[in-house]
């Protein structure tokens, strides 16, 4: 089965956004990956509603928000508001991760949880059953083209195993030094999303890199 692909708007060129959003609306990308940045949960600051709300007008597949930001909890009503399918927020922010999770979800969103890469798995246990993905950061959140963290191939799998010892549904996205030598290896250990910035968006050819990503038995050199 095909991984699903969700490019990062992060890396894309936003002195020309809309060539970059009609380009992945003519790709077999699943979902449009956005990372909202606070500058104070992460040291950057990214794109805030007016962005948001702008590419939503824009792009034809749904929007994969991940909410890197202090108090996500505060804002969930207004990223359902902004066109949000997906709203992940991270289990290191969010003190009543029960009540958030069942307010994304009675806004009509798939409800995601996030792990920094120092986070051990089992922490979600609990909340494992209510959730529709969890999203493992291959790299330290906060700027883009960073080296993918070798160890997260033994958290993927320990999450793997608790997802289906736990009964849960939940898919397994991943965030962070994603290319197309590494796409299979991150398949093969559970990953149902994979999450590209840098890899699509600085490709000569966006579309055909999607592609491969979403092929992960192609040998890749």
């Amino acid at each position: 089965m095909s991984p699903l692909v969700a490019p990062s708007l992060l890396s894309a060129n936003f002195g020309n956004l809309d060539a970059d959003i009609e380009i992945i609306n003519r790709s077999q990308a699943d979902m449009l990956h956005l990372d909202i940045m606070d500058g104070v949960f992460v040291p950057n600051i990214s794109f805030g509603f007016p962005v948001m709300e702008a590419v939503r007008k824009k792009v034809t597949i749904p929007l994969d928000v991940h909410l890197m930001i202090v108090n996500p909890e505060n804002y969930i009503k207004r990223f359902s508001e902004a066109g949000a399918s997906f709203l992940t927020l991270h289990l290191e922010a969010v003190n009543h991760l029960h009540s958030a999770v069942a307010e994304i979800h009675g806004l009509g969103m798939k409800a995601g949880v996030s792990l920094n890469p120092h986070t051990p798995v089992w922490l979600l246990e609990e909340i494992l059953p209510m959730l529709d993905l969890v999203l493992i950061m291959t790299v330290n959140p906060g700027f883009g083209g960073q080296a993918f963290i070798q160890s997260s191939y033994d958290k993927i799998k320990k999450l793997k195993e608790l997802i289906i010892r736990t009964g849960s549904s939940a898919l397994i996205e991943v965030d962070g030094g994603v290319d197309l030598k590494n796409a299979r290896h991150l398949i093969n250990a559970g990953v149902d999303i994979l999450v590209a910035g840098s890899t699509v968006f600085k490709s000569d050819d966006p579309a055909e890199t999607i592609r491969l990503l979403k092929n992960p038995n192609k040998p890749v050199a």
